[in-house]
C-alpha cells in the first residue's frame, strides 16, 4: 500500500511538470538572448493577448486532484489497432507526393516529395523524465528506430516530454540533416548531443527553407517547460509546411486563441490540418482545445482536411481515451467536414482520396 502510495506521489509530480498550466507572471526583466523577440517579456516566453482566456487551476489544485482523482476508462483495455511499416514500404511510396505517416500522439513521419521528415517524434515507452514511471504508451510505434532512413530535417513545436523525447533525439544524432524549433530549444538540444550548426531556431512568423521545404514557425497558445523551475524558457510554436504546391498545418499543443485566425488570413488555407484534439480538461483550458474548439481552429485556418493528433497513445487527462476520437467525428460529420483519424502506422497522401475509418468503435 505505501509503495503504491509513492508511486501515485511520483506520478502526480510527473503529471504536473508536464501539464501545468499556470504561475505567478514574473515582471521582472532578465537579460536574455531572446529579450528582442515579441513574445519574450519580463523572465520568459508569452502568449499573445487572449481576453478570452479562460483562467486555469493552480498548480497545487492540479497537483492534488492527480494525487486523488479516480480516472475512468482514460487508458483502452483493448488493443489499439495498428498498421506496421516497413522501411522498403516506405521508400515504395510516390516521390512526387506528399505522404503524413501516423506514429502516435502528436509524432509523425512525412515524406515530401521524397525527403523524410519527422514531426515531434516520441519513440520511448513513456511520456517522462523517467523510463520507470510516468504516462505509458497505449501501443508500440509501428515502425522501429532503427528502421528511420536518414532525416532531411525534424520540426519540434515545444519541449515537454510528449514532443521532445530525449532518447528518440540520441538515437537520432547523425541520422537528422537540420532540426527547426522555436526560440530557446537549440540550447536543449544541443544539451542532448546535437551540434549547434544542424539546429535553425526560429521565432513566430519565421521562415527557412530546407531541401525544397518551406517552413514557417507560427503562433500557439501553450507553455513550456521541462522541470518545474524552467517555466517559459522556451518559445512554442505552431508549424506551416509547405511542399510543393500544397501546405500542411500543424498546431503543436494549443489553447483556442485569435492566432489561428491569423494564420488562415496569412496563409490562405491548408490542404491538410494536424490538430491537437486530446489531453483537454477544465482545470487547464486555455493550453488544450476540447473537440469543439478544434473543429473552430481547424475553419479558422480555412483547412481542407481535418486531422485530429494528440490522443490514442497516453493517458495525459480525465477524459475517456476514446473522447476526443467520437466528438471529433460527429463535429465532423455535422458540419459536412472531411475528417481523417488514420490508424496508427496508416500513410495518408495529401490530396488524394481515402476512406476514413473509425477504428475506435467497439474497443473499450
Amino acid at each position: 500500500m505505501k509503495t503504491a502510495r509513492v508511486i501515485k506521489i511520483c506520478l502526480g509530480l510527473v503529471a504536473v511538470a508536464l501539464m501545468a498550466a499556470c504561475s505567478t507572471p514574473r515582471d521582472k526583466v532578465c537579460e536574455s538572448p531572446y529579450a528582442q523577440s515579441p513574445q519574450y517579456k519580463g523572465c520568459g516566453f508569452r502568449n499573445m493577448d487572449n481576453p478570452d482566456a479562460l483562467p486555469a487551476q493552480s498548480t497545487l489544485k492540479i497537483y492534488w486532484r492527480m494525487l486523488t482523482e479516480t480516472k475512468v476508462s482514460t487508458v483502452p483495455v483493448d488493443a489499439i489497432p495498428m498498421q506496421p511499416l516497413s522501411r522498403t514500404q516506405l521508400d515504395a511510396l510516390d516521390g512526387t507526393r506528399n505522404h503524413v505517416v501516423r506514429l502516435g500522439h502528436s509524432s509523425h513521419l512525412l515524406k515530401l516529395r521524397g525527403s523524410y521528415w519527422l514531426i515531434d517524434p516520441v519513440f520511448s515507452e513513456r511520456t517522462s523524465p523517467l523510463q520507470w514511471i510516468g504516462p505509458k504508451r497505449f501501443h508500440p510505434t509501428p515502425i522501429a528506430l532503427t528502421e528511420l532512413p536518414e532525416i532531411e530535417g525534424l520540426v519540434l513545436s515545444h519541449d515537454h516530454y510528449d514532443h521532445l523525447d530525449t532518447a528518440t533525439i540520441a538515437y537520432l544524432n547523425g541520422k537528422v540533416k537540420r532540426y527547426f524549433v522555436p526560440l530557446g530549444i537549440g540550447r536543449r538540444l544541443q544539451g542532448m548531443g546535437v551540434a549547434a550548426e544542424r539546429i535553425t531556431e526560429l521565432d513566430w512568423w519565421q521562415t527557412q527553407v530546407q531541401g525544397g521545404v518551406t517552413l514557417t514557425a507560427t503562433p500557439a497558445q501553450h507553455f513550456s517547460g521541462r522541470t518545474l523551475s524552467d517555466r517559459d524558457e522556451t518559445l512554442w510554436a505552431s508549424w506551416v509546411i509547405q511542399s510543393g504546391d500544397q501546405r500542411i498545418f500543424y498546431s503543436g499543443d494549443s489553447g483556442y486563441f485569435p492566432g489561428f485566425k491569423q494564420i488562415g488570413t496569412r496563409f490562405g488555407g491548408f490542404d491538410l490540418a494536424l490538430m491537437e484534439n486530446g489531453a483537454y480538461d477544465s482545470y487547464w483550458p486555455a493550453v488544450h482545445m476540447t473537440p469543439e474548439q478544434t473543429l473552430q481552429a481547424f475553419q479558422d485556418i480555412k483547412g481542407k482536411t481535418l486531422y485530429g493528433v494528440h490522443n490514442s497513445t497516453f493517458d495525459l487527462a480525465f477524459h475517456r481515451w476514446q473522447d476526443p476520437l467520437e466528438r471529433l467525428a460527429a463535429l465532423a460529420d455535422h458540419n459536412n467536414i472531411e475528417l481523417a483519424t488514420p490508424l496508427i502506422g496508416e500513410v495518408l497522401t495529401v490530396g488524394q482520396a481515402r476512406t476514413n475509418v473509425q477504428w475506435w468503435k467497439g474497443l473499450r
